[in-house]
């Protein structure tokens, strides 16, 4: 008789905060972990201290914004014969300041690098993966107008047309303009928003499969990020992610969650 399978996860931005406790916690649920980092010491002293805790975690270097680092990682994975059950796109970046740099650099960390990340391990995810954008509250598109919104939450709403809708975000913020065209001063807030908007479409080209795509905001966790005054533990806010990842087959798809309970967009 087979053994059965050992479910297999892939943590972005692993090795301290949400990213370290979401590993910990599906580790504990018998799932084989890879935790990334684009520090390669950091990521291996974080897996090393798993695995004298008895959990099979592995560390991989990965920067999100670095061109080439999602290909290595899928093909990392290739040559281990690994399939994903379960993907957190958790790696993301806050910078302080607001201008056309930190929009960039926010961008491409928060959004561009999931999008990147997913896409390089979609040809490796098992027919009933789980897929986590680990977003946030502020990414709600409450901070934005009316017909951004609307824009947003069309329907149809294809890649091309998000990413072009963060293009203009950008432009408009070059051009000292963006809260004339309906767009928050937080770079942070629209990497967010992206995600969301990506969940959506990644969802809906994924509706003939079994695979579950879905948002989750942690909440305000005590993490660097977060800081000491955020009202929620570690353990709290990777408990939401590590629910995303583990969904039953009835479980949800293509919502935006806290705690396990759907919030609005």
């Amino acid at each position: 008789m087979t053994a059965p399978r050992t479910p297999f996860a892939v943590v972005t931005g692993g090795n301290r905060g949400l990213g370290l406790e979401t590993s910990r916690q599906l580790a504990a649920r018998g799932y084989r972990v890879l935790l990334t980092s684009r520090d390669a010491e950091a990521g291996e002293e974080a897996a090393a201290a798993l695995r004298a805790d008895g959990l099979d975690v592995h560390a991989h270097v990965l920067d999100v914004t670095r061109a080439g680092d999602a290909a290595a990682l899928a093909a990392h994975l290739r040559n281990q014969d690994w399939r994903v059950d379960a993907l957190v796109n958790n790696a993301g970046a806050s910078f302080p300041g607001f201008d056309a740099e930190v929009v960039r650099k926010t961008l491409a960390a928060n959004y561009h690098g999931a999008v990147d990340v997913t896409d390089a391990l979609l040809p490796l995810l098992t027919g009933d993966a789980r897929v986590v954008m680990v977003s946030s509250g502020m990414g709600e598109l409450s901070s934005l107008s009316r017909p951004l919104q609307e824009e947003l939450l069309a329907a149809g709403l294809t890649r091309t047309e998000l990413d072009a809708l963060v293009a203009r975000f950008a432009a408009a913020v070059i051009a000292g303009k963006h809260v004339e065209h309906g767009w928050p001063s937080s770079a942070y807030r629209v990497s967010k928003v992206a995600l969301n908007a990506f969940t959506r479409i990644l969802d809906r080209e994924l509706a003939g499969t079994h695979i579950h795509v879905n948002a989750v905001c942690p909440g305000w966790v005590r993490t660097d990020m977060g800081g000491p005054s955020a009202t929620r533990s570690v353990s709290e806010g990777a408990a939401g992610i590590v629910w995303a990842a583990t969904l039953p087959a009835s479980g949800p798809r293509g919502g935006f969650f806290r705690d396990g309970h759907l919030i609005d967009w």
